[in-house]
């Protein structure tokens, strides 16, 4: 794909997520190289913020990936924009972290957690398509390293996780006769607000189980949650993924999967090796669990 200077109109790119963290760090970076990025947000305070450290060329959209109207109105106004030049890019970044153990998981929780990581990401990419047939665009899906294992209490995120791999791997083979390339960035623990987000989310939800929940489950969530935030302390920078989704929409021959960090790179790997009760327990052990 040629550098944007190269061509006569930038080509453009929908982010969803866009208000903090991954989400806003691929807009900026995006906007510096010349591209017209369409930020989704939730919250059009957050999109004013972005686009004030950014150039003229980034267009804040209000964007609840999990309100239809909302995508259906974000794509035309996308369309209105472009015109027949179409859309180069798709980043489907938006998701939560739902954790919990899951016996005591209200399922009200367990739907939030797969109408954002999961449904909504469908529903925006279906109302991006025809925008990015016209430009032989690219998708680009920000996966996880729960995509590969799932650790216990975040069944509900790593599930969300693991269905995108599913739903990368068919939407590849599905839109090639069209030339859209579909790539999944598989980042480890990451430094950006989501920890603080799901931590609070989280200890909602610790605080709303009942009298047996917190007997059955007490000590382990507590050990969880204490492994959860050496894990946050010591994230990647944002801008190893950054890197990854601008080589997913600009390289030649982009990659289908980015493994990003020890966790995706080399532990998830190897514990798929491993017979099933030697990978349990050597979870267990890492995160402290009894």
């Amino acid at each position: 794909m040629p550098h944007p200077s190269e061509l006569e109109a930038p080509p453009a790119v929908l982010i969803t997520g866009s208000s903090t963290g991954i989400g806003a760090a691929c807009a900026l970076e995006l906007d510096r190289l010349g591209w017209r990025v369409f930020a989704g947000v939730r919250s059009m305070d957050d999109g004013r913020r972005l686009a004030a450290t950014a150039s003229p060329r980034l267009t804040p959209l209000p964007l609840d990936v999990t309100d239809l109207q909302q995508v259906a109105e974000a794509a035309r106004a996308v369309a209105g924009a472009v015109g027949p030049a179409g859309l180069a890019g798709l980043v489907n970044n938006a998701g939560i972290v739902v954790a919990g153990p899951l016996e005591f998981l209200p399922l009200e929780e367990l739907r939030r957690q797969l109408e954002v990581n999961v449904i909504g990401q469908v529903a925006v990419t279906q109302a991006a398509l025809p925008l990015l047939r016209a430009a032989r665009g690219r998708i680009v899906l920000i996966g996880s390293a729960n995509g590969r294992v799932a650790p216990p209490y975040m069944g509900a995120y790593a599930a969300s996780k693991h269905a995108l791999e599913a739903i990368a791997d068919s939407l590849r083979v599905e839109l090639g006769p069209w030339g859209i390339h579909v790539s999944i960035v598989q980042p480890g623990s990451v430094n950006t607000p989501i920890w603080e987000k799901s931590r609070a989310d989280a200890d909602r939800l610790i605080r709303a189980l009942t009298p047996e929940g917190q007997a059955l489950y007490g000590e382990d969530i507590a050990r969880m949650r204490r492994a959860a935030d050496r894990l946050g302390a010591a994230g990647m920078p944002v801008g190893r993924v950054v890197r990854a989704v601008v080589h997913a929409l600009t390289a030649r021959r982009p990659k289908t999967r980015y493994p990003i960090g020890p966790q995706v790179r080399l532990a998830a790997p190897l514990l798929r090796l491993l017979p099933d009760r030697l990978r349990d327990w050597l979870i267990r052990r890492a995160l402290g669990l009894r």
